[in-house]
């Protein structure tokens, strides 16, 4: 018998590989538990991170803190606001990021004459205002800014009433070390 040692030497570097690249059936069921734990453990630091998130946010609707389209702070806003300055004035190494958010409807002529022509110039103002009130009550200005989103991030549906108004808010977050 003779052997041709050309196709030996071709089919036993083939056969190794495939031999090598095949996993027993428990070495695979066991990667299969190995990857469903971290999944398991990384669902479970995202909900972990959510829930600090949320304790870290407090969201105020905007008909509660400024008059029909208006953008100065309403004394019942200004109660309203009140329930966060003491937390606020006793945070050192935090951040307080307070954003505007409006509903996709035109600004009425009244602000228009007023100088403001875009919802995102709307929200901008209401986050300001909110911010120089939280100021005016002792928290540092050092920690604390405003940013206006305008209609960009709707937490619910413009087309009814109720949607717009969940839309019309302004959210308080506190970000960084001393945040918890």
């Amino acid at each position: 018998m003779t052997i041709d040692l050309g196709n030996a030497a071709r089919v036993i570097p083939v056969t190794a590989l495939m031999l090598a690249a095949c996993v027993s059936k428990s070495a695979y069921e066991q990667q299969g538990q190995e990857l469903q734990q971290a999944r398991d453990q990384a669902a479970a630091e995202q909900s972990q991170i959510a829930k600090m998130q949320a304790g870290n946010k407090w969201v105020v609707a905007g008909d509660v803190l400024f008059p029909e389209g208006g953008y100065q702070l309403s004394p019942a806003g200004q109660q309203a606001l009140s329930q966060y300055v003491p937390r606020l004035q006793n945070l050192q190494n935090a951040k307080v990021v307070v954003y505007g958010y409006t509903d996709n409807l035109a600004v009425g002529p009244a602000l228009q004459r007023a100088g403001i022509k875009y919802n995102i110039d709307l929200s901008s103002k209401r986050a300001d205002n909110v911010a120089a009130y939280f100021r005016a009550q002792g928290v540092n200005p050092n920690i604390i800014s405003a940013k206006g989103f305008g209609d960009t991030h709707p937490v619910a549906s413009n087309g009814t009433p109720e949607g717009r108004a969940k839309n019309r808010r302004i959210e308080i977050v506190l970000e960084g070390p001393g945040a918890s």
